[in-house]
């Protein structure tokens, strides 16, 4: 199986950019940390390869592997895999209304278009697996007016802003990414390293 050589080690870098920021009270110390006494996490590549394995044999796009309360927002580490494409399902433009995210693609490739202008935009219902668990209320819709279109390879990374449409029209035999979710409304359940293991040991073909 193809080891994953700078997938934890480029969260870390990536979870550091997107939530580094001052908090708006000082002191005389300095400003107050936004997380109060909070640990760090640590995903192993071994811990990816296994969501690797479950997605091929359960054909599973999107997998949580983290979520995490980090104070003013949580963050999420997901892994998703999408297989060979040629032409994009109909109203396959997806949209997560109070999440962002950044994707690190680890192989393959493919083009996505996105934007902000929607049409036909259609809200998910409540009991949609992505709403539940993934990446909180959303939409799909049939295309996006004046979309922008991005070629993705390993090594690329592309920052998808809450409200913002985005499609896979192709893919190149597979893609795989990792993303990391931040959810400063906290709508998306919490997940600790042990409910990773027994998602795994669950799941494991």
């Amino acid at each position: 199986m193809r080891k994953f050589t700078m997938g934890v080690g480029v969260v870390l870098v990536l979870v550091a950019f997107v939530l580094g920021r001052l908090s708006a009270q000082g002191s005389a110390t300095g400003p107050e940390p936004s997380c109060t006494m909070c640990l760090a996490d640590f995903v192993s590549k071994e811990e990816l390869e296994s969501y690797e394995a479950i997605s091929v044999d359960q054909s599973l796009t999107d997998q949580q592997v983290r979520s995490i309360d980090l104070g003013n927002t949580n963050v999420q580490i997901a892994f998703a895999r999408r297989g060979n494409l040629d032409t994009p399902n109909p109203r396959s433009v997806a949209e997560h209304s109070l999440v962002t995210e950044v994707y690190y693609v680890l192989s393959g490739s493919g083009t996505n278009r996105l934007g902000p202008d929607l049409i036909d935009r259609q809200q998910r219902p409540d009991d949609n697996r992505a709403v539940q668990f993934l990446n909180g209320p959303g939409s799909n819709s049939i295309d996006i007016r004046n979309a922008q279109e991005v070629d993705l390879e390993a090594g690329d990374v592309l920052v998808i802003p809450a409200g913002t449409g985005h499609q896979f029209t192709r893919i190149n035999g597979h893609i795989s990414y990792l993303m990391v979710r931040v959810d400063p409304d906290k709508v998306v359940p919490l997940m600790d390293a042990a409910a990773s293991e027994v998602y795994i040991n669950e799941n494991l073909p």
